[in-house]
């Protein structure tokens, strides 16, 4: 390690006093002016671990759903999957250390992981369209290039395809060709073959207008529309050109506002769907003919998908474990309904997509999303190879068609990461194939009405929390004290827990009407001001 132009790169990106920040599950997100030195060092850890595995690892600079103003960084590792999590405390230390001791915890990390600085390090590199992005990427490449790394930068794409292509790069091309044609090539070619099957394919026009949050989905929607079919029409609406990225527009906004987004004309019964600033997250929705908004948010997305595999599942006749996988905060009518109706096993895990992603992994089917609209289906090695298998070698010719359209499903679908272009295409082909219009989507089941609330604590680690969240374990008397105001209305449940960035304690609540919901988040929220150290005034209805 040249220690010498160690200091030297790390006074260009000097750390400001005082500040300290965390990685947690999306990386590191701040304000974009305090994050120079992050990212610098950042690039100073991608290869590092570059060298501990001998794989390419990418580095995103984007900070998602967050006003332009933010900004932030995050690694993936090798096979497209989320920085491990010992890493991630690597990455703390490395981005809150002082100047001076910069060189003594890069070596410590090297002690401790076990890294040989002489071995080779590879990093690909992809940016949102933030103002601050393209300067704070440079800073990447001055670490990168430090530790004498070498890079390549993909400049403007998705989230999702910087995955795609960390992925495609580690397996040697089984996953696709880690390139921007590559992806395109891939998702278009499955989405093409799987509607072909449609029965109104060719005089058919099917319009989508997408909302692209005025961010990185607009410029790679546009750039992908010569791959489509000419029966797919997009609408692109939010593109960046006019307003700022994220602001009252993009999947966030829709899904927490509950109303359309601005920039988006809507006639009764379009279909139309809102992407997030780095077009990761995707949620649907319509106007009904009386003017009324319906929301089809990721759980309603999760359950059409799980409707079309299970059939295709049953058709080939093979001993696939298929299950869906949720957190505390999906609605309790579409568990039911994915459990009752469908018959399909439903796991509730810990907010976070890691912890979705992990579980899912466990089948050989494993369907995640988060109400929020993040999610993918993951496939296991040994159903893939069955049902490529079977599509080569299978007589029987309804199974075969069934193997067919479920190998085209594993290519659209980004089984790296929640990818909103090609969940998008998923739903598309889905509903095509189906012949479903999007009422007759919304009308599988209704959602209980819920309110999300949150509370200003002194210290939000004095709640701590059980059974993937569901239950507050501290502080004393909190859950018994939610439990008998959940007794107080019909189907109603309410769980509380602390956020992972703030000192607030999130309220969820649902029951049986809206004023209900409403009645029992409040009254839970003020039960957490009181027994769990609120700040300022107790809350108001």
């Amino acid at each position: 390690m040249d220690s010498e132009a160690l200091g030297k790169y790390s006074a260009l990106h000097p750390k400001p006093a005082g500040l300290s920040l965390q990685y947690g599950t999306a990386g590191f997100r701040s304000k974009a002016e305090q994050l120079d030195h992050v990212v610098f060092r950042m690039g100073l850890l991608a290869v590092l671990r570059s060298k501990a595995l001998a794989a390419t690892i990418g580095i995103m600079v984007t900070a998602s759903h967050n006003p332009e103003e933010d900004n932030g960084v995050k690694l993936v590792d090798p096979l497209g999957e989320m920085l491990h999590p010992s890493w991630e405390e690597y990455a703390t230390e490395l981005a809150n250390a002082e100047q001076q001791e910069l060189q003594k915890v890069v070596t410590e990390i090297c002690q401790k992981a076990a890294v040989d600085l002489h071995k080779d390090a590879s990093v690909f590199i992809g940016r949102d369209t933030r103002p601050s992005s393209k300067k704070l990427s440079q800073s990447v490449i001055d670490g990168i290039q430090v530790l004498g790394g070498q890079y390549h930068d993909y400049g403007l794409v998705t989230t999702p395809q910087l995955h795609f292509m960390v992925c495609c790069q580690n397996t040697q091309g089984q996953y696709g060709k880690a390139t921007l044609e590559g992806y395109y090539e891939k998702l278009s070619k499955a989405f093409m073959e799987l509607i072909k099957q449609s029965h109104c394919s060719g005089e058919c026009q099917r319009h989508l207008k997408v909302d692209c949050a005025n961010g990185i989905g607009a410029l790679k929607l546009s750039e992908m529309k010569p791959y489509f079919p000419q029966e797919v029409l997009l609408h692109i609406y939010n593109d960046g050109t006019k307003e700022k990225l994220n602001h009252l527009c993009g999947a966030d906004f829709v899904k927490v506002h509950q109303k359309p987004p601005g920039g988006l004309d809507m006639k009764p019964n379009e279909r139309c769907c809102s992407f997030d600033g780095d077009a990761d997250r995707i949620v649907y929705y319509y106007k009904d003919t009386a003017g009324h908004f319906h929301l089809i948010d990721g759980d309603k997305i999760a359950t059409l998908i799980s409707i079309f595999l299970k059939e295709l599942l049953a058709k080939v006749k093979q001993n696939f474990k298929m299950a869906v996988v949720q957190t505390a905060y999906a609605n309790g009518n579409s568990t039911r309904y994915l459990q009752e109706t469908l018959k399909v096993p439903v796991h509730c895990v810990k907010t976070g997509v890691k912890h979705l992603h992990h579980k899912a992994q466990e089948f050989d089917v494993g369907v995640y999303f988060e109400a929020n609209g993040h999610g993918t289906v993951l496939f296991s090695k040994a159903a893939e190879t069955k049902i490529r298998q079977l599509v080569k070698e299978e007589k029987d010719n309804e199974k075969r068609e069934a193997a067919k359209m479920l190998e085209n499903v594993i290519d659209l679908i980004n089984q790296t990461v929640g990818d909103a272009v090609s969940d998008m295409l998923v739903i598309e082909a889905i509903l095509a194939l189906k012949g479903l219009t999007v009422q007759q989507w919304d009308a599988l089941y209704a959602d209980l009405p819920n309110r999300l609330l949150k509370v200003q604590v002194a210290d939000r680690r004095v709640i701590d929390t059980t059974d993937a969240e569901r239950r507050a374990l501290t502080p004393p008397g909190l859950q018994e004290k939610i439990d008998a105001l959940v007794k107080k209305y019909k189907l109603s449940r309410a769980f509380v827990r602390p956020s992972g960035t703030e000192d607030v304690v999130r309220i969820y609540a649902e029951a049986d009407t809206q004023e209900n919901a409403d009645a029992l988040a409040h009254e839970v929220s003020l039960a957490v001001f009181h027994l769990a150290g609120g700040k300022g005034a107790p809350p108001q209805p």
